[in-house]
């Protein structure tokens, strides 16, 4: 059966469910672009809790797209500390820049032009004008694909399952829908033991939680992650938060790296954090920008 035989999910269905059980994060509270960019680049690769914390103090310092672009990339990337992938800062201030000087500080409100910003790619310029311009667009992430997946009983294409988004989004409804599929995903259609009988579209759902789930491989739906302790990750990860503080020297390299025996391995990770953009080399010595 193709995705387009499906009749699309059931709106009335998913937005009582939302009016009734949506979370209230404090990124909901707003329709301010920036604010909302902000809070979905963070939320790209980073838990929940962690953003509810990093989100306002970041904001405080940066309260508009001109105060992050006429920062230097290194305030960008101190007040970034304990997010994880500090690469995302650095496309932030990045993207910040372009804004500020292509679109005098606003930011877009068009697929095609936020996704030729540095860091923005399909699902988060979807995510801005959904939840900051409350446009129909429909977001897929790993929540919502493993949604569509299980409903349609399919092992979705990426096409077929931006399609299927696509349809299912009401008219006008934008913002409440893909919030409210969000937590769907989250909250009741968990990758691990899922609510079915909690769920509202449980009974038009073609899997039930029987049989061999179709989430697995389906598009938008994240696999397991690879093992993050003594991974280069990691060592990436220590390099940058202690150029918070001090540079460091070539030789302390593998000692903060968390490598003290294998400073090759250590010099090779730190070339890596060089070519991003996230340090500068000189003079033996490893610095922020």
């Amino acid at each position: 059966m193709s995705v387009k035989d499906v009749d699309r999910i059931l709106p009335i269905d998913v937005l009582a469910w939302g009016a009734e059980y949506l979370r209230d994060l404090p990124w909901r509270r707003t329709r301010n672009p920036w604010f909302v960019m902000v809070a979905e680049v963070m939320l790209q690769q980073t838990q929940i809790d962690r953003v509810l914390k990093k989100w306002p103090e970041f904001l405080e310092e940066f309260p508009t797209v001109e105060s992050c672009a006429s920062s230097s990339l290194s305030e960008v990337v101190k007040q970034w500390a304990g997010m994880g992938f500090n690469r995302r800062a650095v496309m932030l201030h990045e993207a910040a820049k372009r804004i500020d000087e292509d679109y005098n500080g606003k930011i877009p409100s068009t697929v095609e032009e936020l996704i030729s910003l540095p860091g923005i790619g399909p699902y988060t310029a979807r995510a801005i004008l959904a939840f900051a311009f409350e446009q129909d667009e429909a977001v897929v992430d790993t929540n919502v694909g493993r949604v569509l997946a299980r409903w349609t009983g399919q092992r979705l294409k990426p096409m077929e399952a931006q399609e299927l988004a696509n349809r299912s989004v009401p008219l006008g409804e934008g913002w409440a829908w893909n919030q409210a599929v969000l937590d769907l995903g989250s909250m009741i259609c968990k990758s691990k033991n899922p609510a079915c009988e909690k769920c509202p579209i449980h009974t038009s759902c073609s899997w039930k939680g029987v049989g061999a789930d179709p989430a697995k491989g389906s598009a938008g739906v994240s696999g397991t992650q690879s093992k993050f302790e003594g991974s280069d990750r990691q060592g990436r990860g220590k390099l940058v938060a202690a150029l918070r503080t001090k540079s460091v020297s070539k030789k302390e390299l593998p000692e903060v790296m968390g490598w003290p025996t294998d400073p090759e391995r250590a010099e090779r990770v730190a070339s890596t954090v060089v070519s991003d953009g996230l340090a500068i080399y000189e003079r033996d010595t490893f610095s922020l920008p």
